[in-house]
């Protein structure tokens, strides 16, 4: 079993090879972190394209600034941020255009929600009910979708998520705390 410590000292050594010019060993960090960066992308485009072109973008920019990268700070909350400026500003170009979840849910299926049901019926049930969740996501303001997905989809931890969105620990819990009571009131709608 590989701990958290371990992780981020792979990442760590990663960083600091890379910064001594060692490109080979960003390809750990792209490996790593690549399929949860085109999920952050894609719930901010709503497009599978787009949010493969807007994480491969954030590799690349991440990658060109490496060296001036902090290495006490975590690497995937700095990816992030580089992937949410990426897609507001992909976002601003594109105009006013609606997240529709439910390519997520194509994707990545079963890793949102793990049916543990094997009969016809229940599995119709539990799909139904992820259904139900994403539209109710879906339905959510942009802040609140966002920060719902990275504390309960992404598993990033307060601290993490204040990094990535460079708000202070207590707005994260407040915001966070808003967001679940929306969304319980919406998936109300849906009994």
């Amino acid at each position: 079993m590989v701990t958290d410590n371990q992780q981020v000292d792979e990442d760590q050594q990663a960083i600091t090879e890379c910064q001594m010019g060692k490109k080979e060993s960003y390809r750990l960090l792209v490996d790593k972190y690549k399929s949860r960066a085109y999920y952050a992308a894609l719930m901010y485009t709503g497009n599978s394209e787009d949010a493969l072109d807007i994480s491969q973008e954030a590799f690349f920019r991440a990658y060109k600034s490496i060296k001036s990268f902090d290495k006490g700070k975590n690497f995937y909350t700095w990816l992030y941020r580089i992937i949410r400026n990426l897609c507001i500003n992909h976002y601003h170009r594109i105009k006013k255009r609606s997240v529709v979840f439910s390519d997520v849910e194509e994707r990545k299926g079963s890793e949102l929600i793990i049916p543990a049901v094997s009969r016809p019926d229940e599995i119709f049930e539990e799909h139904e009910m992820r259904e139900v969740l994403w539209q109710a996501l879906n339905n959510l303001p942009q802040k609140d979708r966002e920060i719902l997905i990275l504390k309960e989809y992404q598993e990033l931890s307060y601290k993490e998520i204040s990094d990535a969105l460079e708000i202070p620990v207590g707005s994260v819990m407040s915001r966070l705390f808003y967001a679940r009571q929306k969304l319980a009131k919406s998936l109300e709608e849906y009994r």
